[in-house]
């Protein structure tokens, strides 16, 4: 299979990225405050039917959005998305059980490609980059409303070899701040996740060292404590004074837990915001071939560009590009040539995630248009 690499541009990114929370930009329908839409987006080809999906929790947001929006736009359309986790949602849909999967990582070459690639009758299971969002390391931390840490830290934090907050690893990246003895706990996902893949992998390319242990979408370091869902890592979170764990952005925003500022070996550690996001992303590669999209977010993990944001995760749509029973392929088509559209992607920074760039955007765009 040839590949071809793509650098990812920021620039239209950051036009649209005002700020997470706020209106943005190319959206075909209004937003309110809440990134909820307040009227029908413009969807020139509805579709009718009814489609099951599944899989990364990550996104559910911007799913759940997209659903209403559309089914809103599009009657006698019925799409049901269950957030169940990235591994389980591939899972379903090898199964012939779901019309598409979310995933927080593309497929593994060679054996979950080909795996899928089963399901796709004349076709082939096909990746499609759909939603940019970063991953907070968030906390709860009685007393301490700011916190920094670098990889090899939380590398040591996760894996139980730091357990006290007032560790002199972490007073070292905090000066000023008055740590607390309190004993750390740190919360991973039970489940397979995406988002333990792209984490692992980043405390893997950032922290080789301190992470030696496995990645992927199931947890393998020792100690900590699981929980099922970004949901579930969240609300546990929230219910524990001296917790720490990784989910989606959107997740800690909404729950209003405090999120760690990243050391990254830039001049300055970077914060969690919407133009450090939109560096981040623009250190990835796009590799592949054909209408097949993954992205390579290796360079973004190690970035010690200025104010880059390196922990990130991109959600995929995960169909056939050719399979799909007949009255499936016409509503997965619709619906998301609409979430990769400039209406579907102009309300992810309203809820917490970032848009696509234009350049990954329009590869999207064609490859939905392909399927059949």
């Amino acid at each position: 299979m040839s590949e071809t690499r793509t650098r990812v541009g920021s620039a239209a990114l950051l036009l649209c990225l005002g700020g997470f929370g706020l209106t943005a930009c190319g959206s075909d329908s209004t937003t309110s405050s809440g990134g909820s839409s307040s009227a029908s987006p413009s969807i020139a080809n509805c579709a009718t039917g009814n489609i099951n999906a599944a899989g990364s929790s990550a996104q559910k947001n911007a799913i759940d959005t997209w659903v209403a929006n559309y089914q809103q736009a599009c009657a006698g359309s019925t799409i049901n998305y269950q957030s169940v986790g990235s591994g389980a949602g591939i899972q379903s849909f090898n199964q012939g059980s779901i019309a598409f999967a979310g995933s927080d990582s593309a497929l593994k070459v060679p054996d979950e490609q080909n795996a899928a690639n089963k399901r796709c009758s004349g076709g082939q299971a096909i990746n499609l980059p759909m939603v940019a969002g970063p991953i907070a390391v968030a906390y709860n931390l009685s007393g301490v409303s700011g916190l920094i840490l670098d990889a090899p830290t939380m590398a040591n934090i996760f894996a139980t070899k730091i357990t006290k907050w007032n560790d002199p690893a972490i007073a070292a990246l905090n000066p000023g701040v008055t740590l607390p003895s309190t004993a750390i706990q740190a919360f991973h996902r039970s489940d397979a996740s995406g988002t333990t893949d792209n984490f692992t992998k980043y405390l893997a390319a950032a922290a080789p060292q301190q992470w030696t242990y496995a990645t992927g979408k199931e947890w393998t370091a020792p100690g900590g404590q699981g929980a099922k869902g970004s949901e579930g890592v969240t609300s546990a979170i929230q219910q524990t004074d001296g917790a720490i764990g990784y989910v989606e952005f959107s997740y800690a925003q909404t729950a209003k837990l405090g999120v760690t500022t990243v050391a990254t070996g830039a001049p300055q550690p970077v914060p969690l915001t919407p133009e450090n996001v939109a560096n981040g992303v623009a250190q990835a590669t796009v590799s592949g071939s054909g209408n097949n999209l993954p992205l390579n977010l290796n360079s973004t993990y190690t970035t010690k560009a200025a104010n880059a944001y390196p922990i990130l995760l991109v959600t995929y749509e995960i169909t056939c590009s050719a399979g799909l029973p007949s009255d499936q392929s016409a509503l997965v088509k619709s619906f998301l040539g609409y979430t990769a559209s400039s209406g579907g992607q102009g309300i992810l920074s309203g809820l917490g995630y970032a848009p696509l760039p234009a350049s990954i955007q329009s590869q999207v765009q064609s490859a939905v248009q392909t399927i059949s």
